[in-house]
């Protein structure tokens, strides 16, 4: 049966873009609503085919974002300002539009709560994206599997998620789940991600 259904999950499908997320200046996110989804596992990729007006394509695979139990697909997609792709999302795309993809694709660097842990992550920039999928599926299902990351950017600015991993960590750490997030910035920031933490654990207080 899983033969017969390689094909079918490989296949290009119509993808409706549906909201537009800009995580960071050079970060963003895009929720999209497929009808023939087959579903994925957290840290799986998809490709993303664009077709011009004179028929030429531009191809990339993107990771997913969002956790397995979401209601839609999300890809978070870095600017590079050279790339054929990524300024489409960027510059172009608006509600409404429609792009193809196929997938899911990836089956060596996945993780479902069945698995277990513990389990550390560790990713640098854009990096993290697949690792969010893992952290939200964790979430989504409730699971108290320790898993610990390590995320490394350039500066404050630039890490993608930043909020929401900060929120992540406080809620652990109210249920008595001290997980570890640690960042490790390659540039020197006004404050440090352990601040943003004691921050969000005094606004939880509150």
């Amino acid at each position: 049966m899983a033969r017969a259904a390689l094909p079918r999950r490989l296949s290009w499908q119509a993808a409706e873009v549906v909201e537009l997320v800009d995580e960071t200046a050079g970060a963003r996110s895009i929720v999209l609503d497929l009808d023939d989804w087959p579903g994925h596992r957290a840290g799986q990729h998809v490709d993303v085919r664009l077709t011009a007006e004179d028929g030429y394509q531009a191809q990339r695979s993107y990771s997913i974002a969002s956790a397995p139990e979401d209601g839609h697909l999300v890809l978070t997609v870095e600017r590079l300002e050279d790339g054929e792709v990524s300024p489409f999302f960027h510059n172009v795309a608006e509600v409404g539009d429609e792009i193809e993809l196929r997938g899911p694709i990836g089956g060596h660097f996945v993780w479902s709560i069945e698995d277990g842990g513990p389990i550390l992550l560790i990713g640098g920039g854009s990096g993290v994206v697949p690792l969010i999928s893992m952290l939200r599926h964790r979430a989504a299902e409730g699971s108290n599997t320790p898993m610990a990351l390590i995320y490394s950017a350039r500066t404050e600015d630039e890490l993608i998620y930043r909020d929401e991993l900060v929120a992540m960590y406080v809620e652990d750490w109210i249920a008595g789940d001290q997980k570890c997030i640690r960042l490790i910035l390659r540039q020197r920031c006004k404050r440090s991600f352990d601040s943003l933490l004691i921050t969000g654990l005094q606004q939880a207080k509150l």
